[in-house]
């Protein structure tokens, strides 16, 4: 494994000359790497697209949507079934009153479970470290950008990160990974980057 360390930029242009500035400064072009990373939910790991099998915000809204199909299925069934009694109607409306009760109650069902789950949005201003985070957050991710990495030994490391944060970057990272013919050739855009100090 080698020893990478990495920062985002919001255009090429700018990662373009933060890689002179390195280069400048003695990084050989085989060890820099510019590349760009999606935003997050992107990156097609599926056949449909997206980055996940299911979405996290979903949680359990499939058992809301069936305890709604029930309750309102039987609560509009029993109603329609009154009314149809009193009116003389025939069992067809009966039954498309129960199917309508149903799928509002699925759509109620699932919406009240999903939003019960939803987490409180953390104030701006709030501190990172004011509250540890919960297990049901997200984790986090990694933000769209042009990534520019450069592999390193540990000598290099705290100067090349030096000077990407002089040259603008952001997020700045440490990695171990394989690089391979002057590319980071194992990066998974999937995983949180891991921060240096100061990034």
């Amino acid at each position: 494994m080698s020893m990478i360390v990495a920062a985002r930029f919001m255009t090429f242009d700018a990662a373009a000359a933060a890689a002179g500035r390195l280069q400048a400064a003695g990084v050989s072009q085989e060890d820099i790497h510019t590349f760009y990373v999606n935003s997050a939910g992107a990156h097609d790991r599926y056949p449909l697209g997206g980055d996940r099998r299911a979405d996290p915000d979903a949680g359990p809204a499939q058992y809301g949507a069936i305890t709604g199909a029930a309750v309102g299925g039987l609560a509009l069934g029993a109603i329609a079934g009154v009314v149809a009694s009193a009116l003389a109607a025939t069992a067809l409306a009966l039954v498309a009153a129960v199917g309508v009760g149903a799928y509002v109650g699925a759509l109620f069902g699932a919406l009240w479970v999903a939003g019960r789950g939803r987490r409180p949005l953390r104030p701006a201003t709030a501190s990172p470290t004011a509250s540890p985070p919960g297990a049901d957050e997200h984790a986090p991710v990694r933000h769209a950008g042009v990534m520019l990495a450069l592999h390193v030994d540990g000598v290099q490391a705290e100067r090349t990160l030096a000077l990407l944060r002089d040259a603008g970057g952001q997020d700045l990272e440490r990695a171990q990974g394989r690089w391979v013919d002057g590319k980071w050739e194992d990066f998974d855009p999937l995983q949180p980057p891991q921060l240096a100090a100061g990034g």
